[in-house]
């Protein structure tokens, strides 16, 4: 039974979220959160790198590392969705949408606080999807690589101050992810996915990307009242990167589904 605002939550925790030092993962993050841009530009020079190498060189299939990479990711963003999903419904369900946003709590509740740093640590090996495309020699679209870069210095840049916010946009991230890579490990089995199904994950993608423009803007407006801690550096970044990818896979949705109706529909691979 855990004391969330005041009231008790009945989602019992496991012994290992209830064990994790959520604060000594703040204070690692807060001294070590600048890596990121080292990881980001070691993934760019990979990436790229890698494609010139590729170029003169027959694509690989591997085939079987994408199913058991895809259904890797696919099970911890399930678990991580079926983890963070019912406490931010009991945030909004017993203290309304307001405190759900500016409520800190996600980030040292006794069974978010593991699954928000959890995920945080997550965008760094995730940049291992862009592999796949290089070694395989598909098309690399600028909404790939460009949305996995920005997602890790953002979650590492906002964890270490535990900016209003995040519980949803962890949270929406997981449950978009379960549905994203587990479409993924269908496709690398070979299984054959109907056409609507991607278009439900792109569509999925789309609505979170405009819930976090929308988030933003009320952190920013509560902000001013005094109970959404937050900063405007953070609003700022958070607001341009969330309306960015509003419009990217906007464009992805109409360019891919619609313009030609006939054309091969897969979701984007984002981190």
């Amino acid at each position: 039974m855990l004391p969330v605002n005041g009231t008790d939550f009945r989602l019992s925790e496991y012994s290992f979220e209830r064990r994790f030092d959520e604060r000594g993962a703040i204070e690692w993050m807060q001294a070590n959160w600048k890596r990121s841009f080292v990881f980001s530009a070691l993934y760019v020079a990979l990436v790229f790198g890698g494609q010139h190498y590729m170029k003169t060189r027959p694509k690989l299939n591997l085939r079987r590392p994408l199913i058991l990479w895809s259904l890797s990711l696919a099970i911890f963003s399930i678990i991580g969705a079926i983890r963070t999903g019912p406490y931010m419904f009991h945030i909004l369900s017993s203290s309304g949408f307001r405190q759900s946003i500016c409520d800190r709590s996600f980030y040292n509740g006794p069974v978010s606080k593991f699954w928000a740093y959890a995920f945080v640590l997550s965008k760094a090996p995730e940049l291992g999807d862009t592999a796949f495309i290089v070694l395989r020699k598909q098309k690399l679209i600028f909404l790939h690589w460009y949305h996995h870069i920005t997602v890790l210095l953002y979650s590492w840049y906002s964890y270490k101050d535990m900016v209003a916010g995040g519980g949803w946009f962890m949270t929406m991230n997981y449950t978009v992810h379960a549905l994203m890579y587990s479409y993924y490990a269908a496709r690398a089995a070979g299984l054959r996915v109907p056409r609507p199904f991607a278009m439900l994950i792109t569509s999925a993608q789309i609505a979170q990307m405009a819930m976090g423009v929308a988030v933003s803007v009320l952190v920013y407006r509560w902000m001013q009242q005094g109970d959404c801690p937050s900063s405007l550096d953070n609003i700022v970044w958070a607001a341009l990167m969330y309306f960015s990818y509003l419009l990217l896979f906007s464009n992805f949705f109409y360019q891919t589904y619609l313009t030609d109706p006939a054309s091969p529909s897969i979701p984007p691979r984002t981190g």
